[in-house]
């Protein structure tokens, strides 16, 4: 009883957050820079290929917030139907990446000195660029640019037909069986447990073997993808997770007044090294606040960003001095 009773608030618990049009989380790596080295001195890595010390005191801290908001609820949502979505990347000393979708544009800024001195490589400095470097000066300042998503999307998309194009999402009724088949072992191979709490606080508690219950996952999903384009998905068996750990990972839901506010898991168990000591994961709910579109933001003019500036190809060396600009993090623009 107590196993259907600790099950069926959780499930209530997400159901009421499908119900929401906004929604905030929060990711938070909950761990510390020794750990993350002990963990990363596990793999036996190259020598120089050792996680920096700047990156691993950076991932210990950072935290990723995400916002989305709707026209209707969650649960209910498609594309079409999102008024705007933001999403940010800080840490104790401040913001290092953040963008907002709102209408017809995406919006970025970036911390470009902090990136680059967790990447071990300097920026260029602003000052040194030439005239015709334009926004880039503005990406390095840290200050906000902005492009067309659409148009944006569809480069990517013409990239990806150039590749092959790219792999097809599940259809509904595909993604019916993928749940079923998840909502199957979650109940034979995941123990509930409900903590009272006090005004209105309790925890669910979900705990199961880490190397079964990813080996049982796999075996009730593996016959649903297999036909799926192109050629089925190649997913790992269970003589490929044999050396896999399987310590019980327990993940804690906290709920208040029934609604999901946070999910803590920890990890450290998996790690099979005395060194880690502190290795998790919590996810905080709230609801949603979509900041608006930042003004002042300088528009980016993609074809001669993609094609020019960062190709190469507008420029000769002698007119523009590229160092450090291998590292830099397209991605984030």
């Amino acid at each position: 009883m107590e196993q259907l009773s600790a099950g069926r608030k959780l499930e209530q618990a997400f159901e009421e957050l499908g119900k929401e049009k906004s929604l905030s989380f929060e990711v938070d790596l909950d761990t510390d820079a020794a750990s993350l080295k002990a963990l990363d001195a596990s793999s036996d890595p190259e020598p120089g290929e050792e996680i920096p010390d700047e990156v691993a005191k950076l991932l210990s801290g950072a935290k990723v917030t995400v916002t989305v908001q709707s026209k209707k609820p969650l649960e209910k949502s498609g594309e079409k139907d999102l008024v705007g979505t933001a999403m940010k990347v800080s840490t104790p000393d401040g913001d290092l990446i953040e963008y907002r979708m709102i209408g017809d544009y995406t919006y970025i800024r970036a911390d470009m000195d902090a990136v680059g001195k967790s990447m071990g490589s300097p920026m260029p400095d602003p000052a040194d660029l030439p005239p015709e470097a334009g926004a880039m000066k503005d990406v390095l300042q840290g200050k906000w640019v902005k492009f067309n998503t659409k148009e944006m999307s569809k480069a990517t998309a013409e990239g990806e037909d150039a590749e092959g194009g790219a792999a097809p999402s599940p259809d509904a009724k595909t993604q019916k069986k993928l749940v079923t088949a998840l909502r199957k072992v979650i109940a034979r191979e995941v123990k509930f447990k409900t903590i009272g709490g006090k005004d209105g606080i309790e925890h669910v508690t979900a705990t199961a073997p880490f190397r079964t219950l990813v080996t049982e996952l796999l075996g009730e999903i593996r016959p649903v993808v297999k036909n799926l384009p192109p050629g089925g998905m190649e997913l790992p068996t269970a003589k490929d997770l044999k050396d896999a750990p399987n310590a019980k990972v327990t993940a804690d839901f906290t709920l208040k007044n029934g609604e999901l506010s946070q999910v803590h898991i920890d990890l450290a168990k998996l790690a099979e090294n005395a060194k880690v000591k502190k290795l998790g994961l919590t996810l905080r709910m709230r609801e949603g606040t979509l900041p608006g579109a930042p003004a002042g933001a300088t528009t980016l003019d993609l074809p001669d960003l993609m094609n020019g500036f960062l190709g190469g190809a507008a420029m000769s060396d002698a007119e523009f001095e590229t160092s450090g600009l291998d590292d830099l993090p397209k991605d984030a623009y």
